[in-house]
């Protein structure tokens, strides 16, 4: 982050301004880099400059002057969430082999192990623990990387994706562009700062800006509202589940008509939900399509239609390619549905392992596939149709998750939805749907989902067989949908139906779920 943090620190010279917003209150820009030039000192006590810095990344100052700090020292940032259990950063320090490790005491006491830096020990960050090991120091290992953030592995064993400057530097600029910012803008950051993309687009947006980045310790919709309204938010991103939760606490307000633009992505998203939440917070929502290996390379425009804004999911980044492809590799035409590719500035270097950069398996022509399934418009918008593997096989019938789910989510009275499979003796798996009621508005049973089904149009071999009415879908520490969890709470609710006479395992089907 060296150029990020040298003209952060030149328009910090040339005046002073609030850099930082968050549960301490306001934090000048000097404040912040007289705070780094201390941690920078700590991290160094040899004078040994550079290295790795793991630290734990907290929506507070704190993340953004250990940024400050590692730009200041060439050195490179690996950002994990206080929630990181002992194995999972056992895991971290084993694929990043850090030379320092910030964090609070109480984290370090959990994630105790070896791997851990040893040599010197320093408070820092007002109360944290800093924990160095002498040098050499060796940040050539990461190709040119500047940022490692984490990301769940399909194995269990999370991710270090290893992110250049300049792609954060594109993504950024291009996100700023979009949705027409300016120097000084206030930007908001309400998902982890943990997340490699709430970092891209929280801690370098606003130091690119050089504007207050306005942060939130603990989820809360309504005091994020207060806030975000408060201190005259220009921007922010954030995945769907927290964009639907912040229109329900603005009950219609229009609480959020001075925010440009609000970028969601992450999940499975609905036009009409979306729709609604957005007439309630009175600002734009712009449904992308991004990923922490090639940072948000799609979005549409705040004046774009809703269908564009809500209904698809933008357009790439100037600079970036994305093509939909057979399973023989034949690039797809307009129209046509296939496996997602993205080529562009903002591909990552590849995978931190061992301590080094295991470079992404791209395709001979340089495009990294996404997992995800894709159809690009005649105007050259796309449309991701659901992830490769998001099937629930029924008796040998494949069906497509975020179909079922795109259709439950148009019913009105639906805030939000989940389809999950559940174990059959017979078929296999059977389709159950988890419903959260918009605004409390009381249980939905299957009948009144598969009626709205039917007057959709959706296939009758497509409906859910079971429905719950849930106060809430499971969600990971970054607010996206937790779709493990989901799988398993709709396997313990089904467990919970009566077994009726009949073969061995027959469940009713039920017309009506009580609220969990």
């Amino acid at each position: 982050m060296r150029q990020t943090v040298r003209e952060f620190r030149q328009r910090a010279e040339e005046g002073d301004f609030t850099a930082v917003i968050d549960d301490d209150g306001r934090h000048g820009a000097r404040d912040l880099i007289e705070r780094a030039a201390a941690l920078a000192e700590a991290m160094t006590p040899d004078g040994t400059r550079g290295g790795t810095v793991m630290v734990q990344a907290d929506n507070s100052w704190r993340t953004v002057v250990a940024t400050l700090a590692a730009g200041m020292t060439g050195g490179v940032l690996a950002v994990v969430n206080r929630h990181t259990t002992s194995a999972e950063f056992l895991a971290a320090l084993e694929d990043i082999r850090p030379d320092v490790v910030v964090a609070e005491p109480a984290a370090l006491r959990e994630w105790q192990g070896p791997g851990l830096p040893a040599g010197w020990t320093a408070e820092a960050l007002d109360g944290w623990t800093l924990l160095a090991a002498p040098g050499p120091r060796d940040v050539s290992r990461w190709k040119g990387g500047a940022v490692i953030g984490f990301t769940s592995g399909s194995t269990g064993r999370p991710k270090g994706v290893v992110q250049s400057e300049t792609a954060l530097r594109y993504a950024c600029s291009r996100t700023r562009d979009i949705n027409g910012l300016r120097a000084g803008d206030a930007v908001a950051a309400l998902v982890p700062l943990s997340s490699t993309a709430a970092y891209c687009f929280g801690v370098c947006m606003s130091l690119m800006l050089a504007g207050p980045l306005v942060l939130t310790g603990r989820w809360d919709p309504a005091a994020a509202l207060t806030r975000l309204a408060g201190h005259k938010v220009r921007w922010t991103m954030c995945v769907p589940t927290m964009a639907l939760q912040l229109g329900s606490a603005a009950s219609g307000s229009r609480v959020l008509d001075g925010v440009r633009a609000i970028t969601v992505g992450g999940g499975p998203m609905d036009r009409g939900a979306l729709a609604r939440a957005e007439r309630s917070l009175g600002t734009s929502i712009l449904r992308v399509f991004g990923m922490s290996e090639c940072l948000g390379h799609t979005s549409p425009r705040p004046d774009d239609t809703e269908e564009i804004r809500l209904g698809r999911d933008g357009r790439p980044f100037p600079g970036t390619e994305l093509r939909a492809v057979a399973a023989d590799g034949t690039v797809l035409g307009v129209g046509e549905t296939g496996r997602a590719e993205v080529r562009g500035p903002s591909l990552f270097l590849g995978y931190a392992r061992d301590g080094e950069v295991e470079p992404p398996a791209l395709t001979p022509d340089g495009f990294l596939p996404t997992g995800d399934l894709l159809m690009t418009a005649p105007d050259g918008t796309v449309t991701v149709m659901g992830r490769e593997k998001d099937v629930i096989i029924r008796g040998g019938r494949n069906l497509d998750i975020t179909e079922i789910e795109r259709a439950v989510a148009s019913h009105p009275k639906v805030a939000r939805v989940c389809v999950a499979p559940v174990p059959d003796p017979l078929l296999g798996e059977r389709s159950a749907v988890l419903v959260v009621s918009e605004n409390g508005s009381g249980d939905l049973g299957l009948d009144e989902i598969t009626a709205h089904l039917e007057r959709t149009g959706l296939s009758k071999a497509k409906w859910p067989e079971f429905a719950f009415t849930v106060g809430e879908l499971p969600q990971t520490r970054v607010g996206k949908l937790d779709r493990g969890g989901a799988r398993e709470l709709a396997r313990e609710l089904h467990a919970l139906l009566p077994v009726v006479p009949g073969p061995p395992g027959a469940r009713p089907e039920p017309s009506e779920l009580g609220d969990v």
